[in-house]
């Protein structure tokens, strides 16, 4: 347990210090996601492109537990072509993890988290893959993947309306549903971006962006 903390915090102390989970130096964000697992609050600051700090809150409904952390985005890499982009991102945090849960009612320990994030898109084709462990104490110890992928079915123009239809697929090896889909529709227009959508499993998929 020490150690695994200690591999997390190394992990990120030694890179450079960033949906997009960067901003524009001098940007905030605010964020909000809600899924069948689910629902977290995020506002970071960026004080350069290249990473940004914040806080972090998060409440799982079914085990009943919340996470606090202070969160660091790090943009590691970004590739500009002349019709696309690509970013690698490691995004982790500490703070704690407070459970309601049975054995566990009122119980508070250390949280850490940690994993990675990479997107390519142009303007009419978008994917992106990203994890994240997490290990608080003996409340919560598990692993998630998603990838994320879709296209525009129109190229918008500057301050207007885009539309994305998507697909997102969640991998929770530790869940009863370890694959759950989500088709879903991204709208976004200047500072605001949103996301909603329905599950297989009937859960639905709503986040919110805004960059100010």
């Amino acid at each position: 347990m020490i150690f695994r903390i200690f591999l997390l915090l190394v992990i990120s102390a030694t890179i450079q210090v960033d949906a997009r989970p960067v901003s524009y130096p001098g940007g905030w964000t605010f964020s909000t996601f809600n899924d069948g697992d689910r629902y977290s609050v995020f506002t970071h600051y960026s004080p350069t492109a290249f990473y940004s700090i914040g806080y972090h809150a998060e409440y799982w409904r079914a085990q009943d537990y919340q996470i606090h952390a202070f969160h660091v985005n790090n943009l590691i890499k970004r590739w500009n072509a002349e019709a696309s982009q690509g970013n690698f991102y490691v995004k982790s945090g500490v703070g704690f993890v407070y459970s309601d849960e049975g054995d566990f009612d009122n119980r508070t320990e250390l949280a850490v988290y940690t994993g990675i994030a990479a997107d390519w898109e142009t303007r009419k084709v978008f994917v992106a893959y990203e994890n994240r462990i997490t290990d608080a104490g003996n409340i919560a110890d598990n692993f998630r993947q998603k990838v994320k992928f879709g296209f525009a079915p129109y190229v918008a123009e500057y301050g207007n309306w885009h539309t994305w239809l998507m697909m997102e697929i969640m991998h929770a090896p530790e869940s009863d549903d370890k694959l759950v889909a989500t088709p879903l529709v991204r709208l976004f227009k200047g500072a605001n971006l949103y996301e909603a959508g329905i599950s297989d499993q009937g859960d639905a998929l709503i986040n919110f962006v805004h960059r100010f």
